[in-house]
């Protein structure tokens, strides 16, 4: 699994893959699924999860400044609101461009 193309729009990242596939992926839907410790939690070895502080969403949540690529595997992103902790794998980013399910 391989991405040729990742676009910033006013709306959303649109990815194109290599298997031929195409998504459009919003940035409400994008920066609600980060998968970083504090936003999705920290499992211990008991499998118990922990959070961190919640987060004040407010617009700035939602705009996504740049990106950047972390090794062949996943993507970076850094918000308008400096959060920049979650590594985005192929296989997340993949499933957030699927359709939903109604």
């Amino acid at each position: 699994m391989k991405i040729l193309e990742l676009i910033q729009l006013p709306v959303g990242v649109a990815i194109r893959w290599d298997d031929g596939d195409e998504a459009l992926i919003d940035y409400h839907k994008l920066r609600d699924a980060c998968p970083c410790a504090n936003c999705s939690g920290e499992s211990d070895l008991f499998g118990h999860k922990t959070f961190g502080l919640p987060m004040l969403k407010t617009a700035s949540t939602y705009e996504l400044q740049s990106f950047r690529w972390v090794g062949h595997y996943a993507i970076q992103f850094t918000w308008a609101d400096r959060h920049d902790s979650g590594i985005y794998t192929l296989k997340l980013l993949k499933a957030l461009g699927e359709p939903d399910e109604e």
